[in-house]
This record gives structure tokens, sequence and C-alpha cells, in this order.
């Protein structure tokens, strides 16, 4: 199913979240069946080929509803306690409006402008600059925003991001990611579960079958060496195929955001200028690879940028600015570390985001400044200045 644009892009994903689903199911089949090959050949190692895929075509029969009903568990414990698993790696906590007025208003008044439910507002104590949504329906959507990002911003930036992360919600990106999350987390714990009990158990498939110098024993023996490395194959597919769903969703979906996020805030320049101080500072320590891929940056990057999860800020700033109009300040650094970019990201509506001290090398309001309206004091909603 093809998305052309913001809203169909909403339906393409519902629909590859079915089709996720039933992938989740059809790769759990897989390692059951796997698994049933390297049961055979642990419990005799002297039958033929296909002796061993026979009987392991019996054992995934009557393995299929027990199979089926753990990968429904599985699904039902991600869908009821994935927030508190992410909120244990990342150490999120909610915030109300009194603790954090400056973020609630901003994010509340996003919602407002598009009639969209506010989701809950979460603080991630750390200098990384990130943010990342999560949930999987309306009740459990959330929005983590970490220290280090609320001092380097100011409140045009910081509206961007929160547009960036709405429009994950909206679009229903965060639902994909997480049951494609669930996918590879459940293929991953059993393929491992596979190999310890197989390695670990002192299985040796040529012993019985190598000992014989006929024909008929090393015919034996092959099978079960064949049937191994069958198994190990299934497994080593099954869990590529998951980690593959998991990184053909990230590259698109941010790209779209960035968009989404110009839509809600009217302000290209913004959403720039946060991706250029994000850009290399968002490596969030002791969070796993799952919660990076949800995050607004994942610096992670892999084998030759062969498995980053994430478009490059470049590449994304450029599409800003052949798309949206926006202006490239370039790399922006943040001299002086969190003192300095503190004091550049006003907390209160007592001075105005335009009123911050312009970077030693030229910020992307320098040489051409916005219109400022909005009276100082004033905290700026997504709609104040058009």
């Amino acid at each position: 199913m093809t998305a052309y644009g913001l809203y169909t892009h909403i339906a393409s994903n519902k629909f590859r979240s079915m089709l996720l689903l039933g992938g989740l199911f059809l790769l759990v089949y897989v390692m059951v069946f796997a698994g049933a090959l390297l049961a055979e050949v642990a419990l005799n190692s002297n039958r033929p080929f296909e002796a061993y895929i026979t009987l392991a075509a019996h054992d995934l029969v009557k393995a299929f509803p027990f199979a089926t009903i753990g990968a429904a568990a599985w699904i039902v414990i991600a869908y009821f306690f994935h927030q508190n698993i992410i909120d244990a790696v990342t150490g999120g906590h909610d915030v109300t409006r009194q603790e954090q007025p400056r973020l609630y208003n901003l994010l509340e008044n996003l919602c407002i402008s598009r009639g969209i439910p506010m989701p809950k507002l979460k603080i991630v104590d750390s200098p990384a600059l990130n943010a990342f949504a999560t949930g999987l329906n309306r009740s459990q959507y959330s929005i983590s925003v970490t220290t280090g990002l609320m001092k380097a911003l100011n409140d045009r930036e910081m509206e961007a991001v929160l547009g960036h992360e709405l429009t994950h919600i909206r679009n229903g990106d965060v639902q994909l990611l997480v049951i494609a999350v669930v996918i590879a987390g459940v293929i991953g714990f059993f393929a491992e579960l596979f190999f310890r009990i197989f390695f670990n158990s002192g299985v040796r498939y040529s012993g019985g079958g190598r000992s014989s110098s006929s024909s008929d024993g090393d015919k034996k023996g092959g099978g079960a060496f064949a049937i191994v490395l069958l198994a190990i194959a299934l497994i080593g597919i099954a869990w590529g195929l998951s980690l593959v769903v998991r990184f053909a969703l990230s590259r698109s979906r941010e790209l779209l955001a960035d968009a989404g996020s110009v839509e809600l805030t009217k302000d290209a320049d913004a959403m720039i200028s946060a991706l250029r101080k994000i850009e290399g500072r968002g490596e969030l320590p002791g969070a796993t690879s799952a919660v990076m891929e949800m995050c607004i940056d994942n610096p992670r990057e892999g084998f030759a940028d062969l498995f980053a999860t994430h478009p490059s800020v470049d590449s994304r700033v450029k599409a800003l600015v052949k798309y949206a109009g926006g202006r490239d300040p370039g790399p922006m650094a943040l001299p002086g570390g969190d003192a300095e970019t503190g004091d550049s990201a006003p907390q209160s509506g007592d001075t105005s985001p335009e009123a911050r001290p312009e970077p030693p090398h030229g910020g992307p309001w320098g040489s051409s400044p916005q219109p400022t309206p909005s009276p100082a004091g004033s905290i700026l909603g997504p709609w104040g200045r058009r």
C-alpha cells in the first residue's frame, strides 16, 4: 500500500501494522519448526533427512496452538507494559503543567491548534539532546523530552520538536514501531533460547551415525548434519527478517514527521535549527537500540550507514530547505556546555524566543530576523506569528 502524503501515510501505517502482526506469527512458526528440527536431532542423530522433516512437521502441528498463544501473550505484554519498560530503561517520568509550564504549554498549544488529544508529557533526566514518542492507543500516547534538550533549544525550536513527535503519533508511526520491536524481540528471544538449549546440551549430531563405516551410517549422519544447518539457516533468516522490518520503518517516517512539524508550526527554520543543534548529541546512555530507533535522532549509524534507522540530519535539512523553504545555518556548535545552552533557552515567558543571544558563528535568525508581532512576556503558540 503506497503512501503519497501525510494522510495516506496514516492509512498505510495501519495496513502495514496488520501485515506485521501476521508476520510476527509466521516468523514464530518458522522458529518453532526450526526448534523442532533441532529437538529431533537431539533425540536421535541417526535418522535420514526426510525423517527429520516429517517428524518436525508433526511437532509443529502439535505445538501450533501453544506457539499462537505464546505470541499473543507477548503482544498483550507489550501492549500494556511497553511504556513501563521504556521508562525503566530511560528513567522517564510524568510531569504536570505546574512542574514544566513552558514545555506543557507549548505541547498543549499544538494539540489545541489541530484538535489533537493531549498526550502525556515525560521528562528524561539526561544531558543528551533527544526526544521520542511512544504508545499504542490514545490513552497510552506520551512524548518524552530530555533535560538536555530543554536547556539547548529555545521555544520555537522546542515547539518544532514537539510537533515532530506529535506527528509520529498522528501518523501511527509509534504503533508501527512498537509492533516491529515486539516482532524483533520475540524472534531474538527464541533464537537465543534455541541456540543455548541446543549447543549447551552437549548434542553430537554425528555421534551415532559416524561410528559406522557403512554408507548407510554416513547417510544418516549426513542427514542430521544437514538438518542442523537447515535449522540454523531458518533461525537466522527469521531473525534477519525481523531486523529488516525494524530498519525499513524509520527512514521515511522521520522525513514525514519533519514535514508534519512544519505543517503544525508553520516554521521550517525552527525545525532546521533544532535538528542542527541535536545533530550528533542524541546518544542516551544505557538506552537499547529499540529505544534509540524511536528518538528524533539516532546517532548509532551501524556498518557503513547500512543499518542506520534515521536519515542523516543533512538530508533531512536539505528536504526542509527544498520543500518547505527553510534556511540552513549549517552545523551548529554549542560552546560552553549546558551552562550556555541553558542561557540560550528561556525557561519562562519573561524573554521572547527571538531575543536569545546569537551564537558566535551566526544562527538561522541572525541574517534575516523573523517578524515578532507577539508581545514580550507571552508564550508563543504555533499560530502566533502567522
